[in-house]
């Protein structure tokens, strides 16, 4: 095995060189070999003369991506090396055009060399085993940073990452996630979350960057950007839109359970978030795993090709998302067989198919659509070309491997300080009764609760595994709480209690108390919970070491706004999210004043858990009764500050627009306190009358601010008409979104003016 490697290897690189040298002129400037190979081409005169030298065989097997597990061990589950039988019967036989490592799916060992060695291997024999030498693109998961490699850095999650409100910094976290991935052979990323928090029962609420279609297309945008961007040595990388959509609405607040959406909250609320991706040049989608209005997405030709592609401009490749297709059968009944789903997916605009167990069962059943003439060779051609394409911007063909030697130094603990800074910005004061921020010349600090020493409640799902960092794995590299805050009071006596009698003893002599309090780390499904509280025993602590008379500040790092319970009362609360690895230096920094509290909510904090789905922005209502409105324990957008602010109310650069055009405003803000610190500005639109129901403000832009202590600044900000748009007509009204003439106001802190849209 080890010596038909090595001729394996020196076959690649003489036909790589081949390759390579294919591109070079000769004579009168004719490529030598075929035009595909020519890197000088035009991707598209590539790909067409590619296409055209493809078996049907060939082309659908691009349509196909299965996972690691079925390339090595025992060709299912087991962990064990690449075996040349499993590789044949995926690479060579089913002539499978992409391969994924799912949650927990990584080499033994799970180093970053290991991984670039392991991807580079499967890419030698796809290789090697390909008529038309046509590269593997190898899929994963970085949902925060290359979150599956065991030494890697896990930056917050994207919740966390919204409370920034801060697009260059999700930007340069993009591009570090880029980076690492593309070290180890990862050139597709499964990232970012393009749905809305909405329903805190949802299990993959943390996986959002909230509840506002504007932020979360703005910071996604961002990531998208980051990594995507072209690096030196290496393919480019393509990231992800997912889940394409009304994912994050189940009508039980359960995972992939149904949606009722109207058209109208699909169009103006659900769709724009993946719009500013599509927009900033996402190259893949990942279709939602659900249904919406009584049709899986993955059956519908009105989302994928309708929406996705004639109304919203999408070109790259849709993806299904895990098995999903085969779920068309055996789950939610649309279709009697494997190959009726494999047309219906098809045909609605699925490209490729997240096929993990069985590629020959998909390629099969895919040919016999084609064959029996319930697929056309049109649609398998148009599909192809998207995947085709999409190897060839990326680089696939002229830089398929990797250098395993280089792959630690790029992955390894890196950009801690940046893992660090986001946590830091992320964290938002919810309340401070003059507790925070503590003196780094305390005597004695308690330092108690379920999450004070966990790395695993503190770097929640997707991380290492699935579920989280697997038990009896070791764990990623991580500063918790409890080490941030003794790092930062090095002076003082900080003890770390395990039980709440413990930490009402220890309490008698401290200074203060800090309550660290999380949730079980888990992903999908397995996450969903119908009582997004904090618990009894939580709230207990909470309560015991308040009755000390002690100053007590309650940390909070969980997934998703928990209700309060009695901790709603806390001197001080701080929301950490789930912060990754350095969230505890992080969270101390705070603690502690060495950064000032910038972070605001990117998600409404419900008072009760009856409250769902919740949202700033729902429309108004008739009723005027009790929490029949907004009402929330904590407003989208609330967050303290060590310090004050002003702003000024706003002024527009013109009180006429088209509806094609922009509107500028322009306020004056000013730090009024004593320390330096971060302002976000949002700029909402509030609409007075309204042939269709409006939310009373919706957020249309925003900016953030870093002010000296004493510092006022001008700023300016412009956002174009077209975010005003609203799908017009009755109940069944289905036509595009558009911008309403008539009279808006901008809303800007206290301040409004009005202006008007002709």
């Amino acid at each position: 095995m080890r010596r038909s490697r090595k001729r394996a290897a020196a076959g690649v690189l003489t036909a790589f060189a081949v390759l390579v040298g294919g591109s070079q002129a000769t004579g009168a400037g004719e490529p030598r070999g075929p035009h595909y190979q020519d890197a000088r081409a035009p991707v598209e005169r590539r790909v067409d003369d590619l296409l055209r030298r493809m078996t049907l065989e060939e082309k659908v097997g691009q349509m196909t991506q299965i996972r690691l597990g079925k390339l090595r061990g025992n060709c299912e589950w087991n962990a064990g090396p690449l075996r040349e039988d499993c590789l044949k019967a995926v690479l060579e036989d089913a002539k499978v055009g992409s391969v994924l490592s799912g949650g927990g799916d990584a080499p033994n060992p799970n180093t970053p060399r290991a991984w670039a060695e392991m991807t580079n291997e499967i890419q030698r024999y796809a290789l090697d085993h390909s008529r038309l030498r046509i590269p593997l693109i190898y899929g994963a998961d970085g949902v925060h940073g290359h979150s599956n490699v065991l030494s890697a850095t896990m930056f917050p999650h994207q919740v966390g990452l919204g409370a920034t409100w801060n697009p260059d910094l999700v930007e340069d976290l993009g591009e570090s996630t880029g980076r690492a991935m593309r070290a180890t052979g990862v050139f597709w990323n499964f990232a970012p979350v393009s749905d809305l928090a909405r329903d805190t029962r949802w299990g993959r609420y943390y996986e959002t960057y909230g509840e506002d279609p504007v932020l979360a297309g703005s910071l996604a945008a961002a990531n998208v950007r980051g990594q995507q961007r072209e690096a030196d040595g290496t393919a480019s990388l393509a990231a992800t839109a997912k889940h394409f959509a009304g994912y994050s609405e189940p009508f039980n607040g359960h995972d992939r359970a149904p949606a009722q959406l109207p058209i109208r909250h699909l169009q103006d609320t659900v769709l724009p978030p993946f719009q500013a991706q599509f927009d900033a040049g996402v190259r893949t989608v990942m279709i939602n795993s659900g249904a919406v209005n009584g049709v899986p997405a993955h059956a519908s030709k009105y989302l994928l090709t309708e929406q996705l592609r004639d109304r919203m401009g999408f070109r790259g490749v849709a993806i299904s998302d895990w098995e999903d297709i085969r779920y068309l059968v055996d789950r939610y009944h649309v279709a009697a067989d494997y190959p009726e789903a494999i047309a219906m997916a098809v045909n609605a605009g699925v490209d490729m198919a997240m096929e993990p167990s069985n590629a020959a069962e998909f390629t099969k059943g895919l040919l016999a659509g084609v064959r029996g003439g319930a697929i056309s060779g049109k649609r398998i051609d148009q599909a192809v070309r998207r995947v085709l394409t999409l190897k060839f911007e990326l680089g696939l063909f002229e830089k398929p491997f990797v250098d395993p030697a280089a792959a630690d130094g790029v992955v390894n603990d890196a950009d801690r300080p940046l893992a660090r800074r986001a946590a830091a910005e992320g964290v938002v004061l919810l309340r401070n009764e003059g507790v925070l921020p503590l003196s780094t010349g305390a005597r004695k600090l308690v330092v108690t609760g379920d999450a004070a020493d966990s790395v695993a409640r503190q770097l929640g799902g997707w991380t290492v595994g699935w579920q989280g960092v697997p038990a009896g794995s070791p764990l990623p590299p991580t500063t918790t709480v409890l080490q941030g805050i003794r790092a930062a009071a090095p002076g003082a006596d900080v003890v770390g209690a395990t039980t709440r009698a413990d930490a009402v003893a220890q309490s008698a002599d401290a200074d203060a108390v800090v309550v660290v309090l999380g949730e079980d780390p888990g992903a999908e499904g397995e996450a969903d919970t119908e009582s997004p509280a904090l618990t009894a025993e939580q709230q207990g602590l909470v309560d015991a070491v308040r009755a000390t008379g002690k100053p007590v500040v309650v940390v909070l790092l969980t997934g998703r706004p928990q209700v309060l319970g009695t901790v709603a009362g806390a001197p001080a609360l701080l929301a950490g999210w789930l912060p990754g690895s350095e969230g505890g230096a992080a969270v101390a920094d705070v603690l502690f004043g060495a950064v000032n509290p910038s972070g605001k909510l990117p998600v409404s904090w419900p008072k009760t858990i009856g409250d769902q789905p919740f949202s700033y922005d729902q429309p108004r209502g008739a009723n005027t009764g009790e929490s029949s409105n907004y009402d929330p324990q904590f407003a989208f957008g609330h967050g303290l500050s060590y310090t004050s602010f002003t702003t000024s109310a706003p002024v527009l650069k013109s009180a006429e627009v088209r509806r094609d055009g922009k509107v500028e405003v322009s306020v004056t803000v000013a730090n009024t306190g004593g320390r330096d610190g971060a302002l976000v500005v949002p700029v909402y639109v509030h609409q007075p009358v309204s042939r269709v129901l409006t939310p009373d403000r919706r957020l249309v832009a925003f900016t953030r601010v870093e002010l000296k202590a004493g510092e006022q600044r001008a700023v300016r900000v412009t956002f174009d008409a077209t975010r005003l748009a609203t799908t017009a007509g009755d109940m069944d009204a289905t036509g595009r979104p558009e911008v309403a003439k008539g009279r808006y106001e901008v809303l800007v802190g206290e301040g409004r003016v009005g202006f008007t849209v002709r």
